[in-house]
């Protein structure tokens, strides 16, 4: 069974190749209307990012939710995806390297597949390419690795920088033929490996951008029929869960120990409380056959399983839209006073009633762990 829902017009807006014209929205959005327009109708690929931190600004001044905010970020960063790939693929015909020599699909993974993208991004894509004789890979290959070179370079400079991590479609460990993902798949799969769980993760989190997604139709049709029943690998998951630190001490109590905190009083909310959540709904959503990536939908589909009850699935969607709220509110105060945009939040700017809200989520989010590890 999939869930059915009514897609939000928000998610029209940057849905087209072209931006939205300013002058056909209505007074109403008025604040949306003049951050369009300071932008122009054709910005760089540069002045289009470094425009994120002031379309974030009308869209809260319009009361969108933070998640809702975080799904409009996540498409505004798709278009410079197929923006940067089609501007590549532009210089590459001009230059004599052709069409495309078969079809292909880039992805888009982590946050931005899961469309809970919020401020300062790194780089996390692949590519899919269609199957081909292993006579032509030096032909075919090198035009994707020209490709995926090309259009990494042209997002590094917009100011989306490139994956520490390599996490990258210029690298042929993430650019590879369909048949030799469903092969990579099986491999990490087959045994209880840490490395391998790592790599798979990233993998797992996946979502068309640009190009023919009939590919990564068929990879998910694989993760799908695979991870159910790669039990060895979904348990080495579950105890990774437990290198994801929470923002709680033993008592349960808010307690911001990481190194590298900026004060006494910092919570890096990503990694001590939202990841954590991501990765606890991704591991029962493995085990349990869902297919829906971005961790709303998620949560609703474990309902519908029955492996969570509706009450939980509700708490759960509440912590994620509070945190994604806090981060977000936290990025955008960095940007203005010149910190820039991370992932640390200062408790102490915090009410009483928004920090008990916070030690409720984090609970919440330390018993789905635990839950997940359960299988």
């Amino acid at each position: 069974m999939r869930l059915l829902h009514r897609a939000s017009s928000w998610r029209l807006l940057f849905a087209d190749g072209e931006l939205p014209d300013p002058g056909r929205l209505p007074p109403l959005l008025a604040p949306l209307r003049d951050a369009l327009a300071e932008l122009g109708p054709a910005p760089t690929l540069p002045d289009a990012h470094a425009w994120q931190p002031r379309l974030v600004e009308a869209l809260m001044r319009l009361d969108l939710p933070a998640w809702r905010i975080s799904q409009l970020i996540s498409d505004h960063n798709d278009w410079l995806y197929r923006r940067a790939i089609q501007l590549a693929q532009s210089e590459m015909l001009g230059q004599g390297w052709g069409s495309p020599p078969v079809a292909f699909c880039v992805l888009i993974m982590g946050s931005g597949a899961r469309q809970e993208s919020l401020l300062a991004p790194d780089q996390d894509n692949g590519m899919i390419i269609a199957d081909y004789p292993d006579s032509r890979h030096t032909e075919i290959d090198g035009y994707f690795q020209a490709l995926g070179e090309r259009f990494t370079d042209r997002l590094d400079q917009a100011g989306i920088p490139l994956c520490s991590g390599h996490v990258m479609a210029r690298w042929p460990m993430w650019r590879k033929r369909l048949s030799e993902w469903g092969e990579q798949l099986i491999l990490w799969t087959a045994e209880r490996r840490t490395k391998r769980v790592q790599q798979a993760n990233i993998l797992l989190d996946f979502r068309p951008v640009h190009g023919e997604g009939v590919l990564a139709e068929a990879l998910a049709d694989r993760v799908a029929r695979l991870m159910p029943r790669a039990g060895l690998f979904l348990d080495e998951m579950g105890v990774l869960l437990d290198d994801l630190p929470m923002a709680l001490d033993r008592f349960g109590r808010l307690s911001g120990s990481l190194e590298g905190a900026p004060h006494e009083n910092a919570i890096d909310l990503k990694r001590q409380g939202l990841l954590p959540l991501v990765a606890a709904a991704r591991l029962l959503s493995l085990r349990h056959g869902v297919r829906e990536i971005d961790t709303r939908e998620r949560l609703a589909a474990l309902v519908v399983k029955e492996v969570l009850p509706a009450e939980r699935c509700r708490a759960l969607t509440a912590a994620l839209e509070r945190l994604q709220g806090l981060q977000l509110e936290e990025q955008c105060r960095g940007l203005r006073t010149g910190r820039g945009a991370d992932g640390w939040v200062d408790v102490s700017r915090l009410g009483e009633d928004q920090r008990l809200l916070l030690r409720h989520d984090l609970l919440q989010i330390r018993r789905l762990k635990r839950r997940a590890k359960r299988g």
